[in-house]
């Protein structure tokens, strides 16, 4: 396997590590079925969403570094502008870092001060309604993300071999959809 082939592999598997929002949303979703639950079980599933941040980071820098240097590798950096479906995938990966920052640094930070108010068996109601907003925020953030990671990887399919735009635009449509779907529902058949 030469050298190009082998940083393809890790950007391509890096992308697909980055399906935290997919995870997230579902976890979120199957929270709201517990219902009034345990703090414990709040705890639980920030703990989840908390530590996937950090992991987050990583794969997004393992997705730029790779993609750099596949670039050099494959040709020249010069590429990223001339070759429109580089520059948006470089673009979404740096909204993708924007969002993932606003949710690390600003959202989860308010949420885990309410939580940490919150003593006994469940989480008081003042503590509840103050969290609320801020999870419902946090969950539209990774909805998005979620439409963006799966447009990148689209993109990345196409990098080398564009689809005709019709093509591109329905399956741009579809991953609008299938993020819709997942922010409102459990999803528990995956794509059924």
């Amino acid at each position: 396997m030469d050298l190009y082939n082998l940083l393809k592999f890790l950007h391509v598997i890096t992308v697909v590590f980055m399906a935290a929002p997919l995870y997230n949303l579902i976890v979120v979703n199957e929270r709201v079925s517990f219902g009034k639950a345990h703090l414990h079980v709040d705890q639980y599933f920030e703990n989840i969403i908390r530590g996937s941040s950090v992991r987050c980071y990583i794969f997004q820098l393992t997705a730029l570094v790779t993609g750099v240097l596949l670039l050099i590798r494959g040709g020249s950096w010069l590429s990223l502008f001339t070759n429109w479906v580089l520059l948006l995938k470089l673009l979404f990966l740096l909204a993708l870092t924007g969002l993932l920052s606003v949710v690390h640094f600003s959202i989860q930070p308010q949420i885990d001060k309410l939580l940490a108010q919150a003593e006994g068996d469940t989480m008081p109601q003042a503590v509840a309604a103050g969290i609320g907003p801020l999870r419902l925020k946090r969950k539209r953030l990774a909805s998005v993300c979620l439409f963006l990671v799966t447009t990148t990887v689209l993109l990345g399919v196409q990098v080398d071999s564009a689809f005709r735009l019709q093509t591109t635009l329905i399956l741009v449509g579809l991953a609008a959809l299938f993020s819709w779907r997942v922010y409102r529902t459990r999803v528990p058949y995956g794509w059924v």
